[in-house]
């Protein structure tokens, strides 16, 4: 009995300690990020660019190329096959399997005929573990080193010559791998087996390897599989478009979502919605527990007291609070339809940020009582708030351009509509079609030093100012990141 006891005793500590283990496993990061990012494209609509079958859709070194049972071969001594199409932002995920050593890569926004990785940039495909990039070096001790001959910017998912990736997470020679290179105007993401090993903003890099590197500027162009020499087989080449969509909805039907759009207002009721926690968003984000828990119900409360829906439409009576979308986001499109009186002056707060302005460009605001100016010079006195420059502009920037580049408001008591696209904090607008902002950073105005970056996702906010406000045919599409 004493030796049963014995070995159960160990067994319940080889359990434990099993346990302590587990718990002292630390997720990695890489694959974090890369779940949120593949989960996110889950509803998207996806298309072959390959069919399994044959080249249809493809261009360049067909002969180079063969398709057997369903896999497209890149055989030895095959050069580049570029896709037909251009492509400008998007998702591609793909299965690759490498042969010892074997070499090839994805160029993308190349141009027609042009070389993947000089004239677009190509995103590295390789056994950076083969024989034919890593040798051994015998020390002054008779030990050895581990020697590679390869630059940082060379490993496999590198993109080439302009930034490295993180490595660890190819599998085995033989076994097939996937992976999804992330486009999405300056910002690129290549996900490999499940791990992000590249995010980076292109805008913000300098090449690595000291090269100009002019395709990096490219807004579109083809996607080239480089072949090297190598063999390297591939299957199940699939896209999803994220390029920017029309400037207005396809639909007609009022807070009916276009396709690849899902309504974050629902025409009927408060769902999806919240009342505004707290003013400050330093402060609002670092309550928790029992403080945030009553401080949202008291903002909820409020909320529902002066924001109501009726006719579809979403309506602000002017003596409340701001109204907050309870999902945060992070890179999006979406449309949204507005409405104010003459006078009134309301936002649109981008991952908790101030703003996108909305207010009436006729209103020059004259105190109670004067009379209005005769001279042009006390009109431009009235007008240097800027409301005359019209609704759009990321009013509270203070480095980078606040203004709309024209004015395109409808007038008061008119529907607008916005389109709004942000990608990391570059923000493009167009109002009733129009572009007025192109690709301006929304500055982070809850740290005035600048040293602060933007928070990387946050909640949707529309602004009160003591306005009536009305807003409809509210719809986003949430972009991987």
């Amino acid at each position: 009995m004493k030796t049963l006891l014995a070995k159960f005793g160990l067994l319940v500590c080889a359990a434990n300690a099993v346990i302590v283990m587990a718990q002292d496993v630390v997720p990695d990061p890489h694959v974090v990020a890369a779940s949120k990012a593949i989960a996110m494209q889950e509803t998207t609509a996806w298309t072959d660019l390959f069919n399994g079958k044959d080249l249809t859709g493809w261009m360049g070194d067909i002969a180079g190329y063969a398709v057997q049972d369903g896999i497209l071969i890149c055989n030895k001594g095959g050069m580049s096959l570029a896709t037909e199409k251009e492509y400008s932002d998007f998702a591609l995920r793909f299965e690759f399997k490498l042969e010892e050593s074997g070499n090839n890569g994805i160029g993308i926004r190349v141009p027609k005929d042009g070389h993947p990785s000089r004239d677009g940039m190509e995103i590295q495909i390789l056994d950076h573990d083969g024989k034919a990039y890593n040798g051994e070096a015998v020390l002054a001790d008779g030990k050895t080193q581990k020697l590679s001959w390869l630059k940082p910017w060379q490993y496999h998912g590198s993109i080439y010559g302009i930034y490295p990736a993180k490595t660890g997470y190819l599998k085995p020679i033989g076994e097939w791998n996937t992976e999804t290179i992330i486009a999405i105007e300056d910002h690129l993401m290549v996900i490999v087996n499940g791990a992000v090993v590249v995010d980076a903003f292109l805008d913000d890099i300098t090449p690595v390897d000291g090269d100009p590197h002019a395709g990096m500027k490219n807004k579109h162009g083809h996607i080239v599989l480089a072949g090297h020499d190598d063999r390297v087989e591939f299957k199940n080449l699939q896209l999803a478009d994220y390029a920017p969509s029309p400037t207005k909805p396809t639909t007609t039907a009022d807070n009916t979502p276009p396709a690849g759009f899902t309504a974050f207002f629902n025409g009927k009721d408060l769902t999806g919605w919240k009342g505004l926690a707290h003013g400050n968003a330093n402060d609002r984000r670092a309550l928790s527990g029992q403080a945030l828990t009553d401080a949202q119900a008291k903002a909820d409360v409020s909320m529902k007291e002066h924001w109501t829906v009726a006719d579809g439409i979403l309506i602000y009576d002017g003596k409340g609070d701001s109204l907050c979308t309870a999902k945060d986001y992070g890179d999006f499109e979406f449309y949204i339809d507005w409405k104010i009186p003459p006078g009134a002056d309301s936002g649109i707060y981008l991952r908790g940020t101030p703003q996108i302005q909305i207010w009436d460009p006729w209103d020059a605001r004259m105190p109670a009582g004067q009379p209005n100016p005769t001279l042009p010079e006390e009109w431009v006195t009235q007008y240097a708030n800027g409301r005359n420059l019209g609704s759009g502009g990321l009013w509270n920037n203070r480095r980078w351009r606040n203004a709309p580049t024209s004015l395109a408001d409808q007038k008061p008591g008119e529907w607008n509509t916005f389109l709004i696209r942000m990608v990391g904090d570059k923000v493009t607008i167009w109002l009733n079609e129009k572009l007025i902002v192109e690709r301006v950073a929304l500055e982070n105005y809850w740290d005035q030093t600048g040293l602060t970056p933007l928070v990387r996702a946050d909640q949707i906010e529309l602004q009160h100012h003591g306005s009536e406000l009305f807003f409809r045919n509210m719809y986003i599409r949430e972009l991987p990141y």
